[in-house]
């Protein structure tokens, strides 16, 4: 099993910045891709940011491209979300997750061990 929790939320200005960590317990994270997931009030999960098993590559959807860097720390078993230039339309909870296998993925379903969320309010 492995438990991952969220840390970092917040409420912000537009424009601010927000570093968001996921710490995971029970099991190591080297070797798995790892990604970050929002989900507003009222609308589906999406996905935001994933980062493969040795951080060699990372991904990001176009909404956050340019404005957020996920990176990992497999010694700290750790996972960072760095977001940056916020905007309204950021705000939402946010979700780190540990994928199935080590390759970019972005659908939910290939991620079987999700943190409990952290709450991210930007103002406008």
């Amino acid at each position: 099993q492995v438990q991952l929790v969220e840390s970092g939320g917040g409420l912000v200005q537009a424009g601010g910045s927000l570093r968001l960590s996921c710490a995971a317990s029970g099991r190591n994270l080297g070797g798995y891709a790892m990604g970050w997931f929002r989900q507003a009030q009222g609308k589906e999960r999406e996905f935001i940011a994933t980062i493969t098993g040795y951080g060699g590559v990372t991904y990001y959807a176009d909404s956050v491209k340019g404005r957020f860097t996920i990176s990992r720390d497999n010694a700290k078993n750790t996972v960072s979300l760095q977001m940056n230039s916020l905007k309204p339309e950021d705000t939402a909870v946010y979700y780190c997750a540990r994928c199935r296998g080590a390759d970019v993925r972005t659908s939910p379903s290939d991620y079987n061990y999700w943190g409990q969320g952290t709450q991210v309010t930007v103002s406008s």
